[in-house]
């Protein structure tokens, strides 16, 4: 079935790197000290949730602050499932990885003393969140782009799409014996532009793509956030974890002419009121801590007195505030609703929770090693131990930047104590026996009801009835999808949908698994925390495999 080595599509690095998020920047730029580097991108430079990212990153920088503090708000903030030695690691790498980013020319925004201008977020005690005006992740993204472009060992793919991983299942003949370890040795990759299927094959593999909160109907992720590390590593043998802790962000912008547009928890964090149509300030009956609780906490709350008044919305006000403050301190926010027709300096801002973080994801190590030999992930991707049942505001670019840190000098050692690259034989991509039945209505028909599906039954407050409704409906969408799969071309639209079918369907698997209420998971049908049976990881693996 497959060609000659030399007349197959084929790439071969020393690392491969799927996904161009922070996590994966950083990662490749450290491990090209060490070898050659493939980065294989979905979309152009600016679609990642790390552009999207406007909050910035917490860190322990000031007198005031210190280590113990940001670990204990973020542990108590995950509800007892966070790994008090991960999050130490992380909290502890920041200062050094913020020092890093300055050198290599963020420009961190100042107060008028010249030190690092410092936000607090929602569930932070400190104000310990350094940022780029509004627009953090964007600048550090292309600042590390920048950094790789000047690297003649890295390579960058756009627009190509990760199908599988490569592993010995893929092998003609090979029977995996159940004591055998499963080894990665790359990926099956898509050109989008020529719709040739590349091997892409690599010592190292890092899964940095992203998360997946598009299988949510209203989400403030880019188009591209379909869950397709988590789908890959689960068909590929992987541990999943923890996928019942979805954070939706509380205050995604309303509006006809908003897409995805995130209104950063830094705007609460600076002074901004939530308020319903009436004008109550809601949050302190909530939460001492009144708008600044916890995201699952204000999201739940939203999600209470929208279903209680009918309403669409609720509304931000930071009318009180100083106009030229509020154009200064966030003016990607001030013109994107001006351009909306909204001046958010005199008045409300609608907004509404929408799916925005993936807190579980690939079961990892400290150093980013998943259960698959050579295969290791971060950024969102990963289930790290950082975050628990729910991500403390502004961690997730501290712990992709640490992640990346921390994989970068493990597989280097990997690559070390290799003495060369030896791969096995892979066939080519076969596509015999499909061909095209005319029949791709069903793609962008199968997306929108799994998006429908996952925000009515699997949303902020599930039940075990929504759940296994949910779960009904998925197992026949998954059997569907996977029969149009194997008879119809590959395509970029399919394999999204192939992946985001199996996240929603390993999300759900582990909500119902949790029998209990924690951080981010709410079920009606268990309100409380149970201690003593669920204080634990949620482990799924592939049956088959």
């Amino acid at each position: 079935m497959a060609a000659d080595r030399a007349n197959s599509a084929e790439i071969i690095s020393d690392f491969l790197v799927i996904g161009s998020g922070i996590a994966g920047l950083s990662y490749a730029l450290k491990v090209s000290q060490h070898g050659s580097v493939s980065i294989v991108t979905k979309k152009q430079e600016t679609e990642s949730n790390t552009n999207y990212a406007q909050g910035g990153i917490a860190c322990v920088l000031s007198r005031e602050d210190s280590f113990p503090e940001h670990i204990e708000d973020t542990l108590k903030a995950g509800v007892g499932l966070c790994k008090r030695e991960v999050v130490a690691k992380v909290v502890e790498a920041g200062p050094r990885l913020i020092q890093g980013l300055e050198k290599m020319g963020v420009g961190f925004s100042q107060d008028q003393s010249g030190q690092f201008h410092l936000s607090r977020e929602g569930g932070h005690s400190k104000n310990r969140v350094v940022h780029v005006e509004d627009a953090t992740g964007r600048t550090i993204e292309r600042v590390l782009l920048n950094q790789i472009a000047q690297k003649e060992n890295i390579k960058v793919y756009q627009n190509h799409l990760a199908i599988d991983l490569l592993t010995q299942h893929h092998l003609p003949a090979h029977l995996v014996k159940p004591e055998e370890n499963i080894h990665c040795w790359g990926a099956y990759v898509l050109d989008a532009g020529s719709g040739e299927i590349i091997k892409f094959l690599a010592r190292v593999t890092m899964l940095a793509s992203g998360g997946g909160s598009r299988i949510y109907l209203h989400s403030t992720n880019p188009e591209i956030a379909s869950g397709d590390g988590v789908a890959m590593a689960y068909r590929a043998g992987a541990e999943i974890a923890n996928l019942e802790f979805f954070q939706f962000h509380p205050t995604s912008l309303c509006h006809p002419q908003a897409k995805n547009f995130l209104i950063s928890e830094t705007v609460r964090g600076e002074g901004g009121k939530l308020r319903l149509k009436n004008g109550e300030a809601f949050m302190a009956k909530y939460h001492p801590q009144g708008d600044l609780a916890p995201r699952d906490i204000v999201a739940r709350s939203v999600d209470i007195e929208l279903k209680k008044s009918g309403e669409k919305c609720v509304y931000l006000d930071i009318t009180h505030l100083d106009k030229t403050f509020v154009k200064t301190r966030f003016p990607n926010i001030y013109n994107y609703c001006l351009k909306s027709g909204m001046d958010i300096t005199s008045q409300w801002i609608p907004v509404v929770p929408a799916a925005h973080y993936m807190c579980g994801g690939i079961f990892t190590d400290e150093f980013g090693q998943t259960s698959i030999e050579n295969l290791y992930a971060g950024g969102e991707t990963a289930c790290t131990g950082m975050h628990g049942a729910n991500r403390l505001a502004s961690n997730s670019l501290l712990e992709g930047l640490a992640f990346a840190d921390f994989a970068a000098l493990d597989s280097a050692q990997v690559i070390k104590e290799q003495a060369e690259a030896n791969f096995p034989f892979f066939p080519d991509w076969s596509e015999e026996g499909v061909f095209d039945h005319r029949e791709w209505v069903v793609i962008s028909h199968d997306k929108e009801e799994i998006q429908k599906l996952m925000w009515d039954y699997v949303g902020i407050v599930r039940s075990n009835q929504r759940l296994e409704r949910a779960q009904a409906r998925l197992k026949m969408l998954l059997a569907e999808i996977e029969d149009f799969y194997k008879k119809n071309p590959v395509t970029y639209d399919l394999i999204e949908l192939r992946n985001m079918a199996t996240l929603a369907d390993l999300v759900v698997r582990s909500a119902l698994s949790r029998k209990e209420s924690r951080g981010l998971h709410f079920n009606q049908d268990f309100p409380k925390r149970d201690d003593q049976n669920f204080l634990r990881d949620t482990v799924i693996k592939n049956p088959k495999l």
